[in-house]
């Protein structure tokens, strides 16, 4: 079986040495096997469950309740429920993000428009009588 120093597995998930031990300080990788002299031998399962770390990090989700998540991993079938409810609302949490990502896009590509065709005109004259602009008053 292939294993990974910390410094090859912080290269491949793009993160640092310093966060994957923070991880390990704060019980996010209790799985990974040291060494007699303690040092960090991580398995591609290992990798694995970072990446899903990392997945959950990007929703937003505090470290304290991926402990919690990692946690029931730890216990078995018996919290598959759990698991199953917390991937739940991690999904609803991303919609609600990409919906507000979506309105934001919206607004930018907008803004794109008013001043490409400003651009294209030479002037923001063309968009005086029209609320696509924003107006700064002194």
């Amino acid at each position: 079986m292939k294993t990974y120093s910390i410094s090859e597995v912080a290269k491949e998930l793009n993160l640092t040495v310093y966060t994957l031990r923070y991880y390990d300080k704060e019980g996010l990788i209790p799985f990974v096997e040291r060494t007699t002299s303690g040092t960090r031998v991580f398995k591609e399962s290992d990798i694995d469950a970072l990446k899903v770390i990392e997945c959950l990090k990007a929703t937003g989700m505090p470290i304290k309740e991926i402990k919690t998540f990692i946690d029931w991993c730890s216990e078995g079938n018996a919290t598959l429920q759990q698991r199953y409810d917390m991937f739940l609302d991690r999904k609803a949490h991303v919609e609600a993000q990409m919906e507000e990502l979506k309105k934001t896009m919206e607004i930018i590509d907008h803004k794109c428009f008013y001043y490409k065709t400003a651009l294209d005109a030479g002037t923001e004259d063309i968009h005086k009588n029209t609320k696509i602009g924003i107006s700064i008053s002194n």
